[in-house]
């Protein structure tokens, strides 16, 4: 297998996808439209689609059927970003190296563009359910929960992460913030694919643990891609984390504690699959994808 490769393909087949949802007509509301493609096409890595289509992979090879899911979470994750973004919470003016989308618009239509990604992702969803056969409405369903319990989460550890800017923090109070706000939707992303893959419990918790490790893994390095980062390769300011005053794995265990924590961490995930042989290849090289990238 080749890694790259794999990854390219995943990345193209979800951007095609997703361009579907923002070929609109002409309308008064046109440039809200453009607002939303603007973030929605902005050249994101797409890592919590290819989650799920990955994941399922692990268990069935036609993808066909876990597509919507895989939209729907990259609807959600670019609403996040460009609330993310915003004055009043993080108060960005670049990402992907391009203007954020409140600066590229204004902040009325960036609130309007996220919110209509929110929206957009239950709509796919429920597309989907409208066409499902009975046998699968189980199982959809328990995903439509869990996708709803997984934004609540990602809220709440947005706040504490805002509300807690400048504040000295329990290293138990970093994991729990980054474990709501950023490790929620990849977890999200895998049970996704598995549950509609109809995997075991066992595989189920497997899989689970894995999207645990990296996505705390993908947390502490964005940290210290916070600190250290090339800003021409990460597309967006260094050392907003420290002006902040934000706790991070880099301010509570430096630099050194913070990489060996994300290098412990990944091994760990990695090993969460070993009983999946070589059908988890991919997924086991995201997971170093993850430790090891620029941006």
């Amino acid at each position: 297998m080749n890694f790259k490769e794999e990854l390219e393909k995943y990345q193209q087949q979800i951007n095609k996808e997703l361009e579907k949802y923002i070929k609109k007509p002409k309308s008064p509301e046109e440039t809200l439209n453009q607002a939303i493609a603007y973030t929605l096409m902005g050249g994101g890595k797409r890592l919590r689609p290819i989650l799920v289509l990955a994941t399922y992979q692990l268990f069935k090879q036609d993808i066909k059927k876990s597509i919507p899911y895989a939209l729907a979470i990259e609807m959600l994750h670019n609403f996040s970003l460009i609330h993310d973004d915003l004055p009043g919470i993080d108060n960005d003016d670049v990402r992907h190296g391009k203007l954020t989308n409140h600066k590229k618009f204004n902040e009325a239509t960036a609130i309007l563009a996220g919110d209509a990604l929110f929206n957009f992702a239950y709509n796919v969803m429920s597309e989907d359910l409208m066409h499902s056969q009975p046998e699968e409405l189980n199982r959809k369903t328990k995903i439509l929960n869990e996708f709803t319990k997984a934004v609540d989460r990602m809220i709440a550890g947005e706040y504490l992460d805002t509300e807690w800017e400048g504040r000295k923090i329990t290293a138990e109070e970093l994991k729990y913030i980054h474990e709501n706000k950023t490790s929620s939707l990849l977890k999200l992303s895998v049970r996704m694919g598995a549950i509609l893959a109809n995997c075991t419990e066992e595989e189920l918790n497997k899989v689970t643990n894995y999207a645990n490790k990296i996505g705390l893994a993908f947390q502490i390095k964005d940290d210290i891609l916070s600190e250290e980062g090339d800003e021409s390769v990460l597309g967006k300011p260094v050392g907003n984390d420290k002006k902040l005053e934000k706790c991070t794995y880099v301010s509570q265990y430096g630099i050194q504690g913070a990489k060996d924590i994300l290098n412990q961490i990944t091994k760990e995930a990695v090993n969460e699959l070993d009983t999946f042989g070589e059908k988890a290849d991919f997924l086991k090289e995201l997971a170093f994808y993850i430790e090891n990238r620029n941006k």
